[in-house]
């Protein structure tokens, strides 16, 4: 397995990241085990998780995650041998159950932010602590640009970092990271950082995949020239670019079980179009449509590490492969061109 340093963090971690959040909702305590014993079989080294785990979020659920990866690690001694990543929950989601809704960027919530997921992972220390989203207004999660009129209260970014640094201080968490962030949110963490002496980040975790490459529009030069590494999440569109639900629309999986209002984006139809296109690409090259998904997201210079998600261990063993796969020029060209015809209809 392929190994890469973070950003400008000591950490080095696997190209591949074992996303987590199946784990309580998809996927039992003891298969959440498998899962993670044939992760770090394989080399990976490197597992993300988050407080507000697992999907579809629920009262009922939260923390699952975070607790098998707990037990996981109480049981098979491994703490040292893994990268752990986790994220707090931001504000404006609607999940008031996550830490009675005190969930936004100050420094008392996210200290109990901190302590609840040391707690159910049963560590003293995080590799890698990411803000979910952003607590200000800012185009995430589908909304296709910057809208003004949304602006609403927010922690001001010195203020979190401030916050952020009294817990790598207290040994608590060792790096920091940010997640559904924009090009002035990197800059800004990285202008404050570097004036105020505050903790820099080491890693943006931004959904990136072939319905998405909204990342190549600023995002990608920011984070080259502060050298803060992309984790790609959803490199599969929550199953689009698997070519599962144009074979079966009732097909088992995220956007048939749960509530259209938790995916819309990936539920466009033109995600679906850009998906047969992709999939008809992958079929007449010999290849299945999540070994070009997986492979084609794996080789882009800007990804330092992908993180992909399994509900068995045959999906994770396909994922896992795909690694080694080199994709022709003839092939990434085609992509490319379906790319300008299609451009990022699951943004």
């Amino acid at each position: 397995m392929q190994t890469i340093r973070l950003g400008t963090s000591d950490l080095t971690v696997s190209k591949i990241c074992l996303g987590t959040m199946t784990f309580g909702e998809q996927n039992t305590e003891a298969e959440a085990h498998g899962q993670l014993d044939y992760a770090l079989e394989r080399g990976i080294n490197f597992i993300d998780a988050a407080e507000m785990y697992p999907v579809m979020p629920r009262a009922e659920t939260q923390g699952l995650t975070e607790r098998y990866i707990g037990t996981w690690l109480k049981k098979s001694g491994n703490r040292s041998k893994v990268i752990l990543a986790t994220k707090a929950a931001g504000p404006s989601r609607g999940f008031g159950w996550i830490r009675n809704g005190q969930t936004d960027f100050d420094a008392e919530n996210l200290r109990a932010a901190v302590d609840s997921s040391l707690q159910r992972l049963q560590t003293d220390y995080i590799d890698l602590y990411q803000l979910h989203w952003p607590s200000r207004n800012a185009p995430i999660f589908g909304q296709l640009s910057f809208n003004p009129e949304k602006e609403r209260p927010h922690v001001e970014i010195e203020a979190t970092l401030e916050a952020l640094d009294a817990l790598v201080k207290a040994g608590k968490i060792r790096h920091i990271g940010v997640s559904n962030e924009t090009a002035w949110g990197v800059c800004e963490f990285i202008k404050l950082a570097e004036s105020k002496g505050f903790p820099r980040i080491a890693s943006i975790q931004n959904a990136y995949n072939l319905v998405n490459r909204s990342y190549e529009s600023g995002l990608d030069e920011a984070c080259y020239r502060e050298n803060v590494g992309l984790l790609a999440y959803s490199p599969l569109a929550f199953g689009q670019l698997t070519a599962k639900y144009l074979d079966d629309p009732k097909a088992h999986g995220r956007l048939t079980i749960f509530p259209p209002n938790w995916s819309p984006r990936y539920l466009r139809p033109s995600v679906f179009n850009a998906a047969r296109r992709y999939t008809e690409l992958a079929r007449s090259n010999g290849m299945t449509p999540t070994q070009l998904a997986l492979a084609w997201c794996y080789s882009r210079w800007f990804v330092a590490s992908t993180i992909i998600g399994a509900t068995n261990l045959q999906q994770l063993q396909e994922n896992i492969d795909a690694l080694s796969i080199q994709l022709p020029g003839s092939v990434v060209d085609a992509i490319n061109a379906i790319h300008l015809e299609m451009t990022n209809p699951g943004q």
